[in-house]
């Protein structure tokens, strides 16, 4: 997407071949600024301290992370040529990264990809070039997805702009589905910017997302791309739906069930609640490597990640032209930092993927190899009653 009227990608490998860079969304939106990762050691650093964040993106940061490994492995005398000492030491590296964050389920997704791949390859040099070619797929494949599941969705709030007569959509999100989250295009925000496209009169309420304030990186993204926006505190979202002012809520998701619940940022539950109370469609914008098939009930086992404390009880901000982190509680205040929750499926009227829009039983038929079932237009869901 656009930063100041030039394209850029999320992550990409840089040009010495040796090094990857991302953009260090740490310091979005003040300042774009990229980061050069050597080691998958930095990578795993990037990946938990939140340099690179959204589920897709994680995962093709952890597919790359698997390649850095294999280069620094290749540096050893003996790891470049004892293999078994490289595949030991690759897959330490492996385990490493995948322990990164725990409830994205991309991370895990890209990790076993890569195993596979660098298994299949016989020579340390064929483990390397494996390696760079799986991580390079996952990048464009993520791309290509997120620009498919744009496409499905526009064709949703076509439908939601033709039955309010023409008018301005208005569509609530919850933290940052967007380009940043991802390679590129984002996954809410590909919708959006479809639909943009096309046409479509569009108007987005943007939460903050605390503690981490995610939203600033959503509004920020839409602004540099030419779609209105305005931001709300997250409290703020019962209200507006209240008066009619929500057409569609769409959210992210970084692991949905395959019973259709979807973990997704802390807030997100709360927004579906206030969603179904006042009849408002609730959309789930689900790439199909966030569907974890492997997890039957997404409330009792998607692994639900707490970080530092620390987050909620600071905020950080520009000053002066410097980011500086400032207290917001007294000394010794306690506090518990809920990175995720869980929205049951119940709450869900469909799920937009790169493939079509479904219902959460149409889901596993959908995104898996499984036989297909019969599955339906649902362009026109409003909501999901079951």
């Amino acid at each position: 997407m656009l930063i100041d009227g030039t394209h850029y990608r999320t992550i990409r490998p840089a040009d010495d071949a040796e090094s990857v860079e991302i953009i260090d969304q740490r310091r979005l939106p003040f300042a774009v600024e990229i980061e050069r990762i050597r080691t998958y050691h930095e990578m795993i650093a990037a990946i938990h301290d939140m340099h690179v964040r959204g589920a897709p993106l994680i995962g093709a940061s952890a597919a790359y992370g698997v390649y850095l490994a294999c280069l620094e492995f290749s540096r050893d005398e003996r790891g470049a040529t004892d293999t078994a000492l490289f595949d030991q030491k690759l897959e330490r590296a492996m385990q490493e990264l995948d322990a990164a964050r725990p409830t994205a389920v991309n991370l895990r997704w890209a990790i076993e990809r890569q195993r596979t791949a660098t298994a299949a390859a016989r020579t340390v040099a064929d483990k390397i070039n494996a390696a760079r070619a799986t991580a390079d797929a996952i990048a464009e494949d993520d791309v290509a997805m997120c620009a498919a599941l744009g496409r499905h969705g526009a064709e949703v709030l076509a439908t939601v702009c033709e039955s309010n007569g023409g008018r301005v959509v208005n569509v609530l999100t919850h933290c940052n589905a967007g380009w940043l989250a991802t390679v590129d295009h984002g996954t809410v925000t590909a919708v959006l910017y479809e639909a943009a496209a096309r046409g479509i009169p569009l108007h987005v309420w943007v939460d903050e997302t605390r503690p981490r304030n995610q939203g600033s990186l959503t509004s920020w993204e839409l602004s540099q791309n030419g779609v209105e926006n305005t931001v709300l505190c997250d409290n703020a979202g019962g209200h507006v739906m209240q008066h009619g002012m929500v057409d569609a809520v769409i959210v992210g998701t970084d692991r949905t069930a395959r019973n259709g619940d979807v973990a997704n940022k802390i807030g997100t539950y709360l927004k579906a609640l206030a969603a179904r109370d006042n009849d408002v469609p609730f959309y789930v914008a689900l790439p199909s490597p966030s569907f974890d098939p492997r997890i039957e009930n997404g409330l009792k086992e998607i692994p639900i990640e707490q970080r530092d404390p620390s987050e909620v009880l600071t905020i950080r901000g520009a000053r002066d032209g410097r980011i500086e982190t400032v207290t917001l509680f007294a000394p010794g205040t306690r506090a518990a930092n809920y990175a995720f929750d869980v929205t049951p499926a119940r709450l869900v009227t469909g799920y937009i993927t790169e493939k079509g829009v479904f219902t959460a039983e149409e889901l596993e038929h959908a995104l898996t190899d499984r036989p297909s079932a019969k599955i339906g237009d649902r362009r026109d869901m409003r909501r999901n009653d079951q």
